[in-house]
């Protein structure tokens, strides 16, 4: 058997490897919120990503890979030894694959994009040196730790204060939840169409200028807006009269708001002893609310609020089909570009510019993606389900919108994004919401290490095995 052959076959086993951990890992903290606030069961989101997942890998998974990942390192330093670069894209891919399965088995949401980017650092160092690195690239796309999960997180926050306010905290929770449904369907149908024809659909040839996209974003928005409205008017709302409670009225959370905004306005009249006394009162409403919110969740299932998180569980399925379906198609690039251009190498003997995936490879991916959802994916969906917050379907379609939301904006302005960190920070937003103390913090800070770890594990690992492959090989 030639050197060529082995190599193949070692870099489609590296492939599938790190596909399957994309799977367990990526694709596991997708699901994560679904699962956690019980709107899918963990055997629905494996069938469910089985049929998306690979749907969007197959069909419009990326045909054109950048033979370097997002150009991170010079590549004409493989030009006169180009079996270097298929050295170094299998110990990228296996050290990918072996990162990501070590934080899956501690439950650590991280960036698949990153870990990739940390090997190709570490192969490129090696080969080139430290002058080969576009380090203004690597600082680009590092950067997207702290915005990625900051948008993510404050819209999270912001659209779930608007849900209580305009839902929780009303005498009519279910009448004022069927009459914002078509609302919500409509923008989020919207950003996920966007995020689609935007970020998806280029990747087998097909382009919508601006007006085009957007006139389809919108038909298909208002489409969307309509069956709910019909769906939601079906939804009978409970006869709740006689279970309503005396012990907590949503309403009192909206006074007490009001009298903290006036204490605080009176505090910044007064000096001295007044301001004093303000300062305590202000501390005791504070407490009052604080602890108001309690009776709130002893009361949420009640057939009223019930009937409310019914409707966003149904909602909740539909992120998660889309965000099943986008991930597909645009995530398992990162597998299998690395892969085909090795592949390319392997085939031509020379670097191209450019790598074509053949379809076969998608297909790899996209079975690499939902095995590994299926075999491994239940140690990052219960953190980011469970650990980091308590979900309901309500919270979780609260942080699905969010983390979208960002993604297509982020997209659209050529800012560096990665999905795990905005959806870790929009379900830490979704439980900010609700006070500091509903958040795990010490789940929260293993996270955010581990997302700082990515690259330069990644990298190590990689120079590692890349020299024990110049070793085997030469």
């Amino acid at each position: 058997m030639s050197v060529e052959t082995i190599l193949l076959v070692l870099v489609l086993l590296a492939g599938f490897y790190t596909a399957w951990n994309i799977g367990a890992n990526d694709v596991a903290n997708a699901m994560g919120t679904s699962i956690g606030s019980g709107a899918l069961t963990l055997k629905q989101a494996v069938m469910i990503a089985a049929v998306l997942e690979f749907s969007g890998a197959f069909f419009f998974g990326a045909h054109v890979s950048d033979t370097i990942e997002n150009g991170i390192i010079d590549s004409s330093i493989f030009l006169h030894q180009p079996l270097l670069l298929v050295y170094g894209m299998l110990a990228a891919l296996t050290g990918t694959g072996l990162w990501l399965q070590v934080a899956s088995y501690f439950g650590w949401p991280v960036s698949t994009t990153h870990a990739i980017v940390g090997g190709v650092i570490g192969f490129g160092a090696v080969v080139g040196g430290w002058e080969a690195i576009y380090w203004d690239n690597v600082a680009f796309i590092a950067s997207s730790w702290v915005f990625s999960p900051l948008l993510g997180g404050l819209i999270s926050y912001f659209l779930f204060m608007i849900l209580r306010k305009q839902i929780f905290y009303t005498s009519k929770p279910v009448e004022n939840a069927k009459r914002l449904t078509p609302l919500l369907v409509f923008f989020f149908t919207l950003v996920l169409s966007v995020l689609l024809l935007f970020g998806g659909l280029h990747n087998i040839n097909l382009e919508f200028n601006f007006f085009e996209a957007a006139g389809i974003s919108l038909l298909t928005s208002i489409a969307g807006a309509i069956i709910s409205y019909f769906w939601v008017k079906t939804i009978r709302t409970p006869d709740v009269v006689s279970q309503k409670s005396t012990t907590f009225n949503p309403e009192v959370i909206l006074a007490l708001d009001k009298v903290k905004k006036h204490l605080q306005n009176a505090k910044s009249l007064c000096v001295g002893a007044p301001k004093y006394r303000l300062n305590l009162l202000f501390d005791e409403v504070d407490e009052l609310k604080s602890s108001y919110h309690k009776y709130e969740d002893s009361e949420v299932t009640r057939s009223e609020y019930d009937t409310v998180e019914k409707i966003f569980g149904r909602l909740q399925i539909i992120t998660a089909c889309c965000m099943a379906f986008a991930h597909g198609a645009n995530d398992v690039a990162n597998a299998i570009g690395p892969l085909a251009a090795a592949i390319n190498v392997l085939r031509t003997g020379v670097i191209s510019a450019t790598t074509v995936i053949p379809v076969w490879l998608l297909a790899l991916g996209g079975v690499g993606i939902v095995t590994g959802l299926a075999t491994w994916g239940w140690r990052v969906i219960a953190t980011i389900g469970k650990k980091i917050t308590e979900l309901t379907p309500s919270r979780g379609f609260a942080a699905e919108f969010g983390a979208a939301t960002t993604v297509v904006f982020a997209s659209r302005l050529g800012l560096p994004i990665s999905t795990t960190h905005t959806l870790v920070g929009a379900v830490v937003g979704v439980g900010l919401a609700r006070g500091l103390e509903a958040l795990d913090l010490r789940t929260t800070r293993d996270i955010v290490i581990s997302w700082i770890a990515t690259i330069p594990i990644g990298a190590g690992i990689t120079i590692a095995l890349f020299y024990i492959l110049l070793h085997i090989f030469n």
